[in-house]
């Protein structure tokens, strides 16, 4: 079945070595005179890129107030203060520069910067508060995983409820988008597989669909599926490698900026999983989302099923389909698991990293909300907790 969509990304975006200079102050200055500019750690002044920016905001004669510090799996807090920030200064236009950390919470703060109320009320799963407006965004993206640079969500986590909530609002939408793929030459071999990881499964996410018989986005998306698994490993190896960087930055956003949803109307599955994993132990993101992975393919591998599993392995990997339908879907199974844990080298398990099944029970009914997840196979409480335990 075919379903009616609507499709509306309109971000400019400025591709390529060397965009930001003599076009990023023109556009800031589009929207107004004072200027908040977001970062993480300090990887944006040793990388050169903050005087850059900098001297982009001076030059255009703009006012600029700054807020670093956004950190990984980004914490309500800092949004609390940029919103804060942006009402006690003014603020026109919010600079984003960092991955997708930085950039989710500066759509939070956009966002709460038009409101009275607490910047969680957006994302409490029982306020649910309206996002009719924000402040615009222009970001630089400095890592390719999430796609937060031109998609209009973001998850917020909150340590003190062990919360990490996702939120899609399209008033949250950057303006303008650099994508200079130099930027992330000095993105580590860890990161950049990761972000691989947290790529390819915004592309699962969407591709693994027994409801949508859009057959040109199963091909683009079996695009973007082999461009990551052909060009990360490059682009760890050779980290300065254009070719690589290029393509892992324009794979990450077109992953997710809703081209390749085509009117799917299932639930993501392993993102509400992943995302309960990082808020009671702060990993990685994209670390989480490859553990998960392969074990959440096994656990939903059926005869209803397996025909998704069999094109994903033909079109994707190259496998004979004319081998039994289950021998070739376990088969892309195993590939996959080689990709994330001897390609990329990321751990396999969660007992590498630490963390047992004391909160499991808890985590996997907060990933459902109390219900059922209407994903790819729909995932009761007692599913998710059985699908934690295979990554143990």
């Amino acid at each position: 079945m075919i379903h009616n969509f609507i499709y509306d990304i309109p971000v400019r975006v400025y591709f390529g070595k060397g965009q930001i200079e003599g076009n990023l102050g023109k556009e800031l200055k589009g929207f107004g005179k004072r200027v908040l500019l977001t970062y993480g750690g300090g990887s944006i002044k040793k990388s050169g890129l903050y005087d850059k920016v900098l001297k982009e905001i001076e030059e255009a004669g703009l006012e600029l107030y700054e807020l670093p510090g956004i950190e990984p799996n980004p914490r309500i807090d800092s949004v609390r203060k940029g919103a804060q920030m942006c009402k006690e200064h003014n603020i026109d236009v919010i600079l984003a520069v960092g991955g997708g950390s930085t950039i989710d919470a500066s759509k939070f703060m956009a966002a709460g910067a038009c409101v009275e109320h607490d910047p969680w009320d957006f994302l409490d799963h029982s306020k649910r508060a309206p996002v009719t407006k924000a402040l615009p965004i222009v970001d630089i993206l400095t890592l390719s995983a999430t796609g937060s640079e031109m998609d209009c969500g973001g998850v917020i986590s909150n340590p003190v409820t062990n919360d990490k909530i996702g939120r899609m609002e399209f008033p949250m939408l950057p303006k303008v988008s650099f994508l200079d793929p130099t930027i992330t030459y000095s993105v580590s071999p860890y990161q950049t597989a990761c972000g691989a990881a947290d790529i390819l499964s915004h592309i699962f996410e969407v591709y693994f669909n027994m409801d949508q018989d859009m057959y040109m986005l199963d091909c683009f998306m079996e695009g973007l599926i082999k461009t990551i698994i052909k060009y990360a490993p490059i682009a760890i190896k050779e980290p300065e490698n254009y070719e690589a960087r290029a393509n892992m930055m324009w794979a990450s956003s077109w992953a997710i900026n809703g081209f390749i949803n085509g009117g799917k109307r299932q639930a993501w599955s392993c993102h509400p999983m992943e995302h309960e994993l990082s808020a009671y132990y702060d990993i990685t993101h994209g670390l989480g989302l490859a553990i998960l992975t392969p074990r959440w393919m096994k656990y939903c591998l059926s005869e209803k099923t397996v025909s998704k599993y069999v094109q994903f392995a033909t079109n994707v990997f190259g496998l004979d389909a004319t081998m039994p339908s289950f021998q070739v879907a376990e088969n892309a199974i195993a590939l996959m698991e080689h990709f994330f844990f001897k390609t990329l080298g990321l751990k396999s398990t969660l007992s590498e990293i630490e963390i047992d099944s004391s909160n499991f029970a808890t985590m996997a009914k907060k990933a459902v909300l109390g219900g059922t997840l209407k994903g790819f196979v729909p995932l009761k409480q007692e599913d998710v907790e059985k699908i934690y335990t295979m990554c143990l």
